[in-house]
């Protein structure tokens, strides 16, 4: 049967936290969606783990698979999106664990034309180390723990502000006024709204802007209206050493700037090889 949403993860090697998003994509409390992993490279333990899950999870499994040739994430997200069943694609990146009411939150507050933009919460390595796949299946990730708000205090764990889930649109509203925006970790939308654009623009082959800066400024010149999810849709980032922007990456935000043109050249469709035919 034809689930309601896909949910991609884009994963490279962390086997340990793919197998925390799992746990919590099997609490989710909307039921109707089916996975896929856009894997940009990752070795025999990845696509193990990822088989024994699939065996038992309550929830489909796809597992898409590319040579490790460098950082290619915006290909596995096209071949992600073109392997999806669904009409609605939620994306999440596979170090980032998502609040059981995740889904819902992204399925009930889907609308035409809308891109829907969450937050994350940021936690510490020394938090992130001592998490256990039982935290998340419990739940108990989702309590803020002494340890974690003492952490948060410390400036270890940052934005710890949003794991806070408010279902009062008005209280929201009032907390968060400032303009919505992507996070490539956490935003969803319907799967004709990112075909407009061409999905991602595969040129891009460094962390940072292409998955998210780059089709949010596209998406933007489509007529795409950004709608924030923060304080719902909470989702919980564990730690790895930050990624700086590479020079080739702005030089190619940049010229996407310049040219403001919605629909990039080698995204789902490589309009440069069409049109050479």
């Amino acid at each position: 049967m034809k689930k309601s949403l896909s949910v991609i993860v884009a994963v490279y090697g962390a086997v340990r936290y793919l197998e925390f998003v799992f746990a919590a994509l099997g609490r989710q409390s909307f039921r109707d969606f089916e996975v896929i992993i856009a894997d940009d490279g990752s070795g025999a333990e990845m696509k193990e783990m990822i088989a024994r899950t699939r065996a038992r999870a309550p929830y489909s499994i796809v597992h898409l698979w590319q040579e490790d040739d460098g950082f290619r994430k915006n290909v596995m997200l096209n071949k992600g999106v073109e392997a999806a069943q669904t009409g609605y694609l939620v994306f999440i990146d596979g170090d980032c664990v998502p609040h059981r009411e995740f889904l819902s939150d992204h399925w009930t507050n889907r609308g035409d034309s809308a891109v829907l933009c969450g937050r994350r919460v940021n936690f510490s390595r020394q938090i992130t180390e001592r998490l256990t796949v039982d935290d998340i299946s419990s739940g108990s990730i989702e309590k803020l723990s002494p340890r974690v708000l003492i952490d948060g205090l410390l400036a270890r764990s940052s934005n710890l502000e949003d794991a806070v889930r408010i279902e009062n649109a008005f209280v929201r509203r009032l907390l968060h006024r400032n303009k919505a925006r992507i996070l490539g970790c956490n935003f969803s939308l319907e799967r004709s709204l990112l075909e407009q654009v061409n999905g991602f623009d595969e040129d891009y082959r460094a962390p940072g802007l292409g998955e998210d800066s780059d089709i949010a400024f596209r998406l933007s010149l489509a007529g795409a209206r950004f709608r924030t999810l923060r304080y719902l849709a909470v989702l919980y980032h564990l730690y790895h050493p930050l990624t700086s922007v590479g020079p080739e990456n702005l030089r190619l935000y940049e010229r996407a700037v310049r040219a403001k043109n919605p629909v990039c050249a080698n995204g789902l469709r490589k309009l440069e090889q069409m049109s050479a035919r």
